[in-house]
Order: C-alpha cells, then sequence, then structure tokens
C-alpha cells in the first residue's frame, strides 16, 4: 500500500493505482480504522501509516483536494487523535498523525475551535514529559502554522483563550511554562496578531505577570520573559496604565535589568537590548 501511494526508490507512483486506492481509503472508512487502532501498530507499521497519510492528504486533482474534503466532513478522524493523548499507549502516535494533518488549514481550522482547541490545556498538564512535550509542538503548531487562521481565533477567543494560558506561565512545570513564554513572545511579535498584541501589552495585569516571571528562579524562564518584557516596554503608545505600573517599580526595574543575566557577555543583541530598555525606563 505503502509502495502504490509513495512509491519507491526505483519506481514512481503510479496515477492510476493512486487513484484506485485513495478511493478505498475514502469508501471503506480506512482512515477511521487506522485511527482507532493505533494501539496494536508498531513504530515502524505506524512510519509507513504516516507516509501514507502524508501521500492522501496532499492528493489533488485540480482544484479539489479528496483526502481534506473526506477528512473535513469525518471529523472524528481528528477528534479521535486528539483524544489518543489520553492514552499513554498510543499518545505520540496520534500526536505525529495529527500534526501532519494539521499542515492543512482546513483541518487545523476544525481542531482551532472551542471547546475542543482546550482540552490541549488539560493534556499540558498530565505528568509524562514526554507526552506533554508532543502536546506543546501540536498547540504551537496550531497557533503558529497558519498566520491569518490564528489570528482570527487569538481574538475571537481572547479572554478564554489567555485567562487558561496564563496558567501555562504559572505552572509547576519547568518545561511548560519556559516554552510557553516564549511562545507568547512569538505570537505577540506576529504582524498578523497585532491587535491581539496591542490588547494584551495595554492590560497591566498582564505585565505584572511578565515582571514575575524576570525573577523566576529558572533562568531560561527569565531570558524568555525578558524578550515579552521588552515588547511592553518598547511601545510608543503605551496605555497610562502600563506607564503607571513602569514608573512605579521604576527604580526596582533598573536595578534588576542592570545586573540581568551580565553571565551573557558575548550575547551582542541581547546588550543591547538590554541598554535600550534600561534607556526607555530611565525616561520615564
Amino acid at each position: 500500500m505503502r509502495v502504490i501511494l509513495c512509491g519507491s526508490r526505483d519506481q514512481e507512483p503510479q496515477a492510476e493505482q493512486m487513484s484506485t486506492l485513495a478511493q478505498e481509503f475514502y469508501h471503506f472508512n480506512l482512515f477511521l480504522q487506522v485511527v482507532n487502532n493505533l494501539r496494536i501498530l508498531d513504530s515502524e507499521a505506524v512510519e509507513d501509516v504516516l507516509e501514507i497519510f502524508k501521500s492522501l492528504l496532499k492528493r489533488a486533482i485540480g482544484p479539489r483536494t479528496p483526502t481534506l474534503d473526506y477528512i473535513s466532513n469525518k471529523t472524528e478522524v481528528l477528534f479521535i487523535l486528539l483524544k489518543g493523548y489520553e492514552n499513554h499507549e498510543v499518545a505520540l502516535k496520534s500526536g505525529l498523525l495529527l500534526r501532519e494533518c494539521i499542515r492543512y488549514e482546513p483541518l487545523a481550522k476544525i481542531i482551532l475551535k472551542p471547546p475542543q482547541f482546550y482540552d490541549f490545556f488539560t493534556y499540558l498538564e498530565m505528568p509524562t514529559h514526554e507526552i506533554v512535550s508532543d502536546v506543546f509542538s501540536t498547540f504551537k503548531d496550531l497557533l503558529t502554522r497558519h498566520k491569518a487562521l490564528c489570528s482570527c481565533f487569538l481574538e475571537e477567543n481572547y479572554q478564554q483563550f489567555f485567562s487558561r494560558y496564563k496558567g501555562l506561565m504559572d505552572s509547576s512545570n519547568g518545561f511548560i511554562k519556559k516554552q510557553s513564554v516564549k511562545l507568547l513572545g512569538e505570537l505577540l511579535l506576529n504582524r498578523h496578531n497585532f491587535v491581539m498584541m496591542t490588547r494584551y501589552i495595554n492590560n497591566p495585569e498582564n505585565l505584572k505577570l511578565v515582571m514575575n516571571l524576570l525573577r523566576d528562579k529558572d533562568d531560561e524562564v527569565q531570558f524568555e520573559a525578558f524578550h515579552v518584557f521588552k515588547i511592553f516596554v518598547a511601545n510608543p503608545n503605551k496605555a497610562q496604565a502600563i506607564f503607571d505600573v513602569l514608573e512605579k517599580d521604576k527604580n526596582k526595574l533598573l536595578d534588576l535589568i542592570n545586573q540581568f543575566h551580565t553571565h551573557r557577555t558575548e550575547d551582542e543583541q541581547f546588550n543591547d537590548e538590554k541598554n535600550y530598555l534600561i534607556a526607555q525606563i530611565q525616561e520615564l
């Protein structure tokens, strides 16, 4: 099956054979059968399944994308993969296939909606690091791959999303805390997210959260928080509430930034940014 759909070293896939086999996949709901039986597949079989998924997902006939259309109508394929994170036996297999699916915007759009999207916040609290790391990879892909789609999602679901996201930045799991602060910086700096970014950096509670993270016990969390903090400070149109917080803590901030990660002597960009922030805070 893999050879028919993907070809081999010695043979290119044959369009007619591919078409016939793809129709069998659709007709017999083989996608559903596969995702429902990931538990019994070994790693080699999962690799074959991944290559088959890749070949079928990118299949196009003119402007038509039959596999994307099929899964868009059989959304349980995606939801079974998402729910796979609840079972440690299939979690990593599910994540592998789910990330391949969400490379395509029509399928990402199905997952990037309440309430199913918010299951990620539950899965990110799981105790197994390997699974949590995989969940975060999928979570990040959903929020960064399709820029315009993600921008609309964040604008329309701002309050609910960031009330849950704050929990990730307060997490007792150092990996989740660091990665969520880093991802926040990426989201804020993405030009597609300008409306969301403006709203976020004009909220004094968000500024206070980031300022606390500058003092986190983990150096890496501090460093990622620094890159978020500079967005607040560099904003030329600060809300009065933001200005007030910065001015109130001006001296403490100057002391903190002056002593911040002084061991990074060879990181010229970081030190330039430090000097810029110090100058901006001094002018308050």
